[in-house]
Formats: structure tokens, C-alpha cells, sequence
């Protein structure tokens, strides 16, 4: 007899699979098409500069392709050395450290508790004009955002200190004072982000089983405690997510928002890395020691994140990855 050629395992369900991605593909190419332009910046600006971190390690000379730049001293470690034996880059890490934790402290809660309220107000047009106008300095730019300020806090002429002064009380420089500055700084922040923070977590809201609160109502539970043993216990696996991912910037933060509302005055607590690396690399042209300094700051942040991640998943959260 004949033998009857086997077809190899597995064989038949890789031609299924690749003929459901092909039909799959042919039935939404209008997205595949729409994800182009995303991956084209992610290639152009986030991968193909890569290379160029060697920068760091290498003499300050940006004119030569970076291959034929020269090591620099110290076995390439003449600039992480000099970083750090720049007060005013330990200064800098400092004001990172301490803005990015207060932001996290006082910011973090904040669109959770926010959501929370919105979730539970009886009244949808209310509701919703309350999250638009939460949600509108999310688009607002630091420098628009700054002017208000100066509008309601400036010592002399602000808002703020007009009603001080009418009141009988001396005038505050909360732009002008070190600690109230960086209390400005965070209530700003909170201001600017809360209301689109909290659209993550009104989504997540949405996604809880109704199911729950019938059987909390039940047990006799009232919205205290339906908040408390419904909304956060399903809130949880977003909070922890977006913890993650706060915890992974630690080091990091914007670049418009402290070189908008620093001055003169408060330099102490408001030269952060971002401003460092700005003030040094590209109106000082020390391009290898910005490069390092970024790279620094880049290696902090990625292993905040794999921490906070591996914690997570430590106390049985799904995490990131």
C-alpha cells in the first residue's frame, strides 16, 4: 500500500489563522492605514535617535558623524562625572524629586475623588457641565496657564491679594517665596490635569457591574459605603496602572511647566533636570553633558518603573507587562 503523506501538526491551523489575519486585514485596512503615521513618528523621532546616546560618552562634538567622535575621558564617563560634581545638577535632582512627589502625593488622588463625585451627583446636565469645565485646561498651553496665574497671585495687583488687602490682610508673594511657589506649582498642575485624569476613571466607573450595587443595597449598605466596598475595589487595577506609570517619571516630568513659572526668585526650588539639561545643552552647546545627564535621568525612571511594576504584580495586580 501507498503510504498516505501526513500532513505536518499544526499545519492546517497556521494557514486558518493567517487567512482570518488577511481577511481581518482586508476588513479594516482604512486602521492599519490610520496606525502608519503613529509608527512613522515612533520610528523617526523615538527609535533612529538612539544611537545616538553614545553621545554621552563621547567628546562634546556634534559636527562629526557620532561613530568618529573620539571617546571621551575617564573610559567615557567624563561628563556622568562632571554631572554630578555640578552642584547645581544635585540641585536639580533634588527639585525633581521633590516637585514629582508632590505632585504624585497631592495630585494623584485627586481625579479619583473627582470621578467619584461626578459619579455620584443625580443630576446628568450638572454632571457634565462640571466635567467640561474640569477637563478645559487640559488643553490649555503652561504659558496661558502661567498668565492666569500672574492675573490671580502677582503681589502687588493679583486678584488674590486685592481680596487679602480688602480684608485687611498683607499682601503674599506666592510666586516670589520659595515654599509657596512650589504649593502654586502643584496646585497648578492639579488644576490643569485633574479634569482629564479623571475621564480614565468615569470610564472605569461605568464598566462596574450594576449587579454589586444592588447586592450592596441589599446588605444594607449606603453610597459610603457602596464608594467604599464597590467603586474603589473595582477601581483598583486602573489606580495601580496609572500609579505605575507615575512612579515610572519620577525623574522625569515636562519641560514647559517649571522653565514657564520659574524666576530670579525662586531658582532654589525651581532648576529641575529638564531645565538643567536645556540651560546646559542647548544654550551652553555642552551637548555631551546634557546627553548624559538625560541618559542619567532616563535609566533612574525606567528602573522606578520596572519596580513599581514588579510590586504590583507582587501584590497580585495584573501591572503593565
Amino acid at each position: 500500500m501507498q503510504a498516505v503523506a501526513r500532513r505536518p501538526a499544526g499545519t492546517l491551523e497556521k494557514k486558518i489563522l493567517a487567512k482570518s489575519v488577511l481577511t481581518r486585514m482586508k476588513r479594516y485596512w482604512v486602521l492599519y492605514v490610520m496606525l502608519l503615521l503613529p509608527i512613522a513618528y515612533f520610528v523617526i523621532f523615538r527609535y533612529l535617535p538612539m544611537p545616538y546616546m553614545a553621545q554621552a560618552f563621547k567628546q562634546n562634538n556634534i559636527i562629526k558623524p557620532i561613530w568618529e567622535v573620539p571617546w571621551a575621558k575617564n573610559n567615557g564617563l567624563e561628563f556622568f562625572i562632571k554631572a554630578f560634581a555640578n552642584q547645581s545638577f544635585l540641585n536639580a535632582i533634588r527639585n525633581t524629586v521633590v516637585l514629582n512627589v508632590l505632585d504624585l502625593v497631592m495630585g494623584f488622588p485627586a481625579p479619583i475623588i473627582l470621578a467619584i463625585i461626578l459619579n455620584e451627583l443625580r443630576f446628568p446636565k450638572f454632571k457634565r457641565l462640571t466635567q467640561t469645565i474640569a477637563y478645559v485646561p487640559h488643553f490649555l498651553s503652561w504659558v496661558i496657564i502661567y498668565g492666569l496665574a500672574m492675573r490671580l497671585f502677582a503681589p502687588t495687583d493679583g486678584l488674590v491679594n486685592i481680596l487679602l488687602n480688602r480684608a485687611g490682610a498683607a499682601s503674599i508673594n506666592f510666586l516670589g517665596t520659595p515654599i509657596l511657589w512650589i504649593f502654586t506649582y502643584v496646585f497648578l498642575g492639579i488644576w490643569q490635569s485633574i479634569g482629564w485624569n479623571t475621564i480614565i476613571y468615569l470610564a472605569a466607573i461605568t464598566n462596574i457591574n450594576p449587579e454589586l450595587y444592588e447586592a450592596a443595597r441589599v446588605d444594607g449598605a449606603k453610597r459610603m459605603r457602596e464608594i467604599w466596598h464597590v467603586t474603589l475595589p473595582c477601581l483598583r487595577p486602573t489606580i495601580i496602572v496609572l500609579l505605575v506609570l507615575s512612579l515610572g517619571n519620577i525623574m522625569g516630568g515636562g519641560f514647559e511647566r517649571p522653565f514657564v513659572m520659574r524666576n530670579q526668585l525662586v531658582d532654589s526650588v525651581s532648576d529641575v533636570i529638564s531645565v538643567f539639561v536645556y540651560r546646559n545643552g542647548i544654550q551652553g552647546s555642552q551637548f555631551s553633558l546634557s546627553t548624559a545627564v538625560g541618559l542619567f535621568q532616563s535609566v533612574i525612571n525606567v528602573i522606578f518603573l520596572v519596580g513599581a511594576n514588579m510590586f504590583a504584580k507582587r501584590i497580585g495586580e495584573r501591572g503593565l507587562m
